[in-house]
């Protein structure tokens, strides 16, 4: 399953930081952050709540900077 949400990211490095946290999360299969278009598009891996996954991804992002936010 694909999915795609809005992010905020103060610039091109924070948004590939947001990507490489993303990707770097359980359940995540793939994950690809646009900052021209400040969204980032999920693939799930099969059986996942994406509820659940996305809040450990938010949470990842947050520490990449205070600024970086992904809207569920």
């Amino acid at each position: 399953m694909k999915k795609t949400f809005k992010i905020d990211a103060d610039c091109a490095n924070c948004a590939n930081l947001m990507e490489e946290a993303a990707n770097n999360t359980k359940g995540v299969k793939n994950a690809t952050v646009n900052f021209m278009t400040l969204k980032m598009i999920v693939e799930f891996e099969d059986g996942q709540d994406y509820k659940a996954v996305m809040k450990n991804v938010r949470e990842r992002c947050r520490k990449v900077d205070d600024d970086c936010e992904v809207f569920l």
